[in-house]
């Protein structure tokens, strides 16, 4: 793993090399001795590393080794850092750095050590620190590579080609989640669960499933919670992960929030108890609470007290790995989970190792793969993990290697799942091992959300690019490579199948634990208590997670205390609610200058006296940060000039902060900024203009134009920025000029894929832009035109747009053949909607808040009434269609007679209709269609009749519908 931080060190030294033999952009000079010497020294520890990390299973002496030279590496990146960032700040300032005096020319060059003409500049102080680091470095890496010798490496010859562009295969993931064998366990668990029982018993029964990890108990649960039989037995079926610490309180909130569909404002526990008690008085009950570690007996008694006035036949299911912990609970009804028999566990390991393999190459390998079946031990997980691994070699030699591996043996892991976690992890390419050790920062059964972790990759260098693609698209490729592995499960998936969030498995993430040496560290504190120092020892902690319950501290003196948190590169605080002292943050910036990620994020949407008031001034000093999370920090008014000094910033993420009335005017210097998240940002009126100089953008949530401020930004603005890939355009309804919407030029921004129109005024209430125009019909009409982006576009909105003409308004909305997802929204003068049944790749349309549309016909579906008698396909790819808020809808027809066949929306699986108080009817056709998997009708008393449940006269052509909701 130390190879995926040395092999960017060598790229940033060659970078140095050449950028300082320019005269331009030459910082320092004299230093070319010392970088050729560590990239010497880099390049030979590199060629041992793949046999040092092989050996530091076994060897803890090659262990401490390896922890030596990647701190070494780290110092060295902050170095390299320093020094790229004082270069670039030379380049965009035009002057030297804090010069007091007099402003140097940006050709002006200063020597390695200080002379005496410009002695006393400070620039000097930075220059002659960094030489001096960089000698230090040295050193040490001298001392480091002598120590090599000691050990004896082999010496792995790395081609050219291997380290400039290590490629990551392309591997299907397969959502595997069928569970082989224990057809006796889910049996006798669905009946036990089902069972009456003794009426003499008071309160629920308690069962549980025991057993060691990564052998199936949840998902064995998991199965019997979703059992028909076991849904029509309870009244209330609720699952809540434990996990380990037991937190009674955030476990009570869980239960509540199931029982009520609604997040609990109780603040103390006590409350929650009694609440809890109310709301399961006369219910049966099921209760399910997955991994359960606690072994205090008080804290379970709470519970178990105010779950007595269940109705009989009530039960808590328990799934746990010690059977200790199941009687500590008052359990006498425990299932063990054995081992799967061999049987079983091939079936386990078949499925995936021999995905997309032919006839032949099974039978070449099944002989070699029952053998390696049978070092898992029975252990699912285990052959789910070596299987994942062997799906992507395809030889029996490479099979054999497997087999014959030496980790199998080490006593260190052969009692254990480690071996085969072992051996997957050992084939990942250094950088995705870099990835994978990084999620071992997030408490056990957290929630991953795809896109925020590749974030956090990218802030941490993880996922440099030599490959001339976007990093998201590495990330992308290097989140599926670790769930063709099995390293991540639990898959949440949108409409199209693609993976919003995973889970790792707890065994899983103890292996990542296990890997960076407690580098990774989440701290959870709960209400009333301080973060103590105790949490973290000597450790020296690169990357923290603080998760802070409702009412916790955060005291300052842990930074000035705890030294191995002054290397820290990401700091991630989450919550729903905690404390901030004012002198907090202004201590922390001064103290971890070596962040690259920090993120104060509140969660929920509940009132909180403790918001964050302001960004402190001294931000500044974190220099190498690149990730800036300041989710829903609602009291945010401004943020600090200074902020525009974090030269390295790739996100700020301000989403949520609805005070926020304005960004740093010098927004511009932040050349790097590739994404600005800034939507849920009500006091936000413009942005400043020196957003035209960030020429990296990919993506702008809220993208203010007009309403008469100075140094506002305008449309034209958006023409430099030709890498955006999603912009939402708010404030049009400010805009007169058709023109100033054509100079922004979308339709040549071949990389725009998401783009949101709001034809809004930047300026709410303000009279005279109320009146901005007087034909702003025409207006709307004109400037929308203008606005075409380019044919590729797959996601489009359009709010609130003026226009009146019935026809489409405009040629470029039927041009754009890849669009997939559509939403037109609070369109006022609209009486028809336009022919979006043409649209060939749309698959998920919304219509809402269209108040002057009454009927919804052929029109919609884009089809002539003279077809000449062949068959034509109305929304080929349509997946879901939502309308919402139409209050004068009272029709949707699409049976006018039409020559030739008319096939409608075949792929229709979700239909919302939600709000719409005059619609008499759906089409049967829509209803009857055996693709429909989901139907949601709110807010529709019309319709809530026609599909009453038994009695509708509806209800005959919905019932075959797999989920249904009206309400």
């Amino acid at each position: 793993m130390v190879d995926a931080i040395i092999s960017p060190l060598l790229d940033q030294l060659i970078s140095v090399a050449v950028e300082e033999a320019k005269e331009q952009v030459r910082l320092v000079t004299g230093v070319g001795k010392e970088v050729k010497k560590l990239t010497s020294t880099l390049r030979a520890i590199q060629a041992v590393l793949h046999d040092a990390e092989k050996r530091q299973v076994k060897e803890e002496t090659v262990r401490l080794w390896l922890d030596q030279l990647r701190d070494a590496c780290y110092d060295m990146e902050d170095v390299l850092g320093e020094w790229n960032t004082a270069r670039l700040k030379l380049q965009i300032d035009g002057v030297d750095d804090h010069q007091n005096d007099t402003l140097v020319p940006r050709k002006k060059v200063c020597s390695f050590f200080p002379t005496a003409s410009c002695f006393g500049c400070k620039p000097i102080v930075l220059r002659r620190d960094i030489a001096l680091k960089i000698k230090e470095i040295n050193e040490t890496l001298d001392d480091i590579s002598k120590q090599k010798d000691m050990f004896g490496f082999a010496v792995h010859v790395i081609k050219s080609n291997e380290r400039v562009d290590e490629r990551v295969p392309s591997i299907s993931s397969i959502d595997e989640s069928e569970i082989f064998g224990r057809e006796d366990e889910k049996n006798d668990l669905v009946n036990r669960l089902i069972c009456e029982g003794s009426k003499e018993q008071k309160g629920p029964r308690i069962i549980s499933l025991v057993g060691m990890g990564g052998i199936g108990k949840t998902t064995l649960a998991q199965f019997a919670y979703n059992n028909g039989d076991v849904k029509k037995y309870f009244d209330e079926r609720i699952w809540v992960c434990v996990s380990d610490p037991f937190d009674e309180f955030r476990i009570a909130k869980a239960i509540i929030e199931a029982l009520t569909d609604s997040a609990s404002n109780f603040g103390e526990f006590q409350s929650l108890m009694q609440r809890i008690q109310k709301h399961v008085a006369r219910k049966k009950l099921l209760l399910v609470l997955d991994d359960v570690w606690n072994e205090n007996f008080y804290k379970w008694e709470q519970f178990n007290n105010c779950l007595k006035n269940c109705l009989h036949g009530s039960k808590i299911l328990i799934t746990t790995r010690k059977e200790a912990i199941a009687r500590i609970m008052g359990s006498i009804d425990i299932i063990s989970i054995n081992v799967l028999s061999e049987i079983e566990c091939w079936s386990v390991f078949e499925l995936l190792a021999f995905s997309g393999k032919s006839m032949e190459e099974r039978e070449n390998l099944e002989k070699i793969g029952r053998e390696i079946v049978g070092k898992c031990k029975g252990l699912p997980l285990a052959a789910k993990t070596i299987a994942s691994l062997l799906r992507s070699k395809n030889t029996r030699k490479e099979w054999q290697n497997i087999l014959e591996s030496e980790i199998w043996e080490l006593e260190a892991v052969k009692k254990g799942l480690l071996a085969p976690l072992l051996l997957s992890y050992n084939e990942l390419p250094s950088k995705v091992k870099h990835c994978f050790s990084y999620c071992a920062v997030f408490p056990k059964d957290y929630e991953m959300w795809k896109d925020k972790l590749i974030e956090l990759w990218m802030a941490q260098g993880f996922l440099n690019n030599k490959r001339n693609k976007e990093m998201a698209e590495i990330g992308e490729e290097y989140f599926n490579v670790l769930a063709s592995r099995s390293f991540f499960q639990d898959f949440g998936r949108g409409y199209d199948g693609e993976i919003y969030d995973c889970k790792m498995h707890d065994i899983v993430h103890d292996f990542a634990q296990y890997l960076c040496s407690n580098e990774c560290l989440t701290v959870e504190i709960h209400s009333g208590e301080e973060l103590a120092m105790s949490s973290f020892g000597e450790k020296k902690i690169l990357h923290l997670m603080l998760a802070l319950d409702r009412g916790a501290l955060i005291p300052m003196p842990i930074w000035d205390n705890v030294k191995g948190l002054r290397g820290l590169r990401s700091l991630l605080v989450e919550s729903n609610e905690y404390s901030w002292s004012r002198v907090i943050l202004p201590q922390l910036f001064d103290k971890l200058i070596c962040l690259r990620a920090l993120k104060l994020e509140v969660r929920g949407w509940r009132s909180c006296e403790n918001y964050i008031k302001e960004i402190p001034t001294n931000i500044e000093k974190l220099l190498h940060l690149k990730y800036l999370n300041l989710f829903c920090q609602r009291e945010i008014e401004k943020l600090p000039e200074t902020l525009c000094e974090l030269y390295n910033l790739e996100r700020l993420n301000v989403s949520g902060c609805r005070n926020l009335r304005e960004l740093p005017q010098g927004i511009g210097k932040l050349r790097k900024l590739m994404y600005l998240y800034n939507d849920r940002t009500e006091s936000l009126r413009y942005l400043p203009v020196g957003i035209e100089e960030l020429i990296r953008l990919r993506g702008v949530t809220k993208f203010v134009v007009g309403g008469g401020y100075d140094r506002a930004c305008s449309l034209g603005s958006l023409k430099k920025l030709n890498l955006l890939r999603e912009c939402w355009i708010c404030g049009l309804g400010g805009v007169s000029d058709a023109g100033e919407a054509r100079r922004a030029e979308l339709e040549k921004k071949k990389n725009l894929f998401k783009l949101g129109l709001h034809f809004c005024h930047s300026r709410d209430g303000d009279e005279e832009q109320a009146g901005r125009r007087e034909n702003e019909e025409d207006e709307d009409e004109r400037l929308l035109e203008a606005l075409g982006p380019p044919s590729n576009l797959k996601e489009l909105r359009i709010d609130e747009y003026g226009g009146r003409r019935n026809v489409v308004p405009i040629n470029w909305i039927m041009s754009l053949t890849n669009l997939r997802d559509l939403s037109l929204i609070m369109w006022r003068n609209r009486e028809h909607l336009p022919p979006l049944g043409k649209l060939p790749s749309l698959e998920d349309l919304k219509i809402q808040g269209m108040q002057s549309v009454k009927r919804v016909g052929n029109e919609f579906l884009g089809v002539e009434s003279d077809t000449d008698g062949s068959s034509v396909i109305a929304f080929p790819k349509l997946k879901l269609l939502r309308f919402d808020n139409m209050k004068e809808l009272e029709e949707l027809d699409f049976r006018t007679a039409i020559k030739g066949e008319i096939i409608i929306m075949p792929r229709l699986s979700s239909l919302q209709i939600l709000r719409c108080l005059k619609l008499k009817a759906l089409p049967d056709h829509l209803l009857q269609k055996t693709t429909l998997q989901e139907l949601w009708i709110s807010g529709c008393p019309i319709l809530k009749e026609r599909c009453r449940k038994e009695t509708g006269e509806d209800w005959p052509n919905i019932r075959h519908i797999p989920k249904i909701s009206i309400g």
